[in-house]
């Protein structure tokens, strides 16, 4: 117990100290995360107005919040996720679990067959602690994310998703290039070091996979 509470001062003190949650309360930015979309969107170029967007694991909302800050409302933005998320103008948001088949169908009435340009994902389950139990939970939910761009995602459509170093990584990423003419593996600044999570990026969707 000791130590938990030990681990729990030391993140405390990491986050009130931590450069970029202190410019998401300056910006009004509602998570620190914004700021590794915007040097991944920004180094790349991912958004362009008139684009339709997906944001997968969206809550708190700062992804959603910065695509549709550069978007300005040329194009359209839906929003997934477990958690609430407090309205955003320009975002349809649904709230549901991604891992259940009725929560997926919403979603995609709500897509009404619309052609996705980027398909964005941040999701990631809530950790116990235990390596051996968080990746395959980790892993299952990228896997899902995956399948939601073969469905979805318009051929020549990109696919930014986080993902956590470890077992399963490189297979996921060979599948990645399967379906992808290219795939770059980003760890954005406001990433903490230690911390085991990366950004894949697969650009230009293949028609059909190697």
């Amino acid at each position: 117990m000791a130590t938990r509470s030990k681990s729990s001062r030391r993140w405390l003190e990491e986050h009130v100290n931590d450069p970029f949650v202190k410019k998401a309360k300056k910006d009004g930015a509602r998570s620190r995360a914004l700021y590794k979309l915007e040097e991944l969107i920004d180094r790349d170029r991912l958004l362009k107005p008139g684009m339709n967007v997906v944001d997968l694991g969206s809550a708190p909302g700062s992804w959603s919040q910065l695509v549709a800050a550069r978007l300005d409302g040329r194009g359209r933005i839906f929003a997934l996720d477990i958690l609430p998320m407090a309205p955003l103008a320009g975002v349809e948001f649904l709230q549901g679990d991604f891992r259940e088949d009725d929560v997926l169908a919403a979603f995609e009435t709500m897509l009404n067959g619309e052609a996705i340009d980027l398909v964005l994902s941040d999701m990631a389950p809530n950790k116990s602690g235990v390596d051996a139990v968080d990746m395959p939970r980790a892993l299952y939910l990228s896997e899902l994310a995956l399948d939601f761009c073969d469905r979805h995602l318009r051929t020549g459509g990109n696919f930014l998703i986080k993902l956590f170093q470890g077992v399963g990584f490189d297979d996921y990423v060979r599948e990645l290039r399967k379906r992808f003419d290219k795939v770059v593996i980003r760890k954005p600044e406001a990433s903490r070091k230690r911390s085991p999570e990366v950004y894949a990026l697969a650009m230009g969707k293949r028609a059909t996979p190697k």
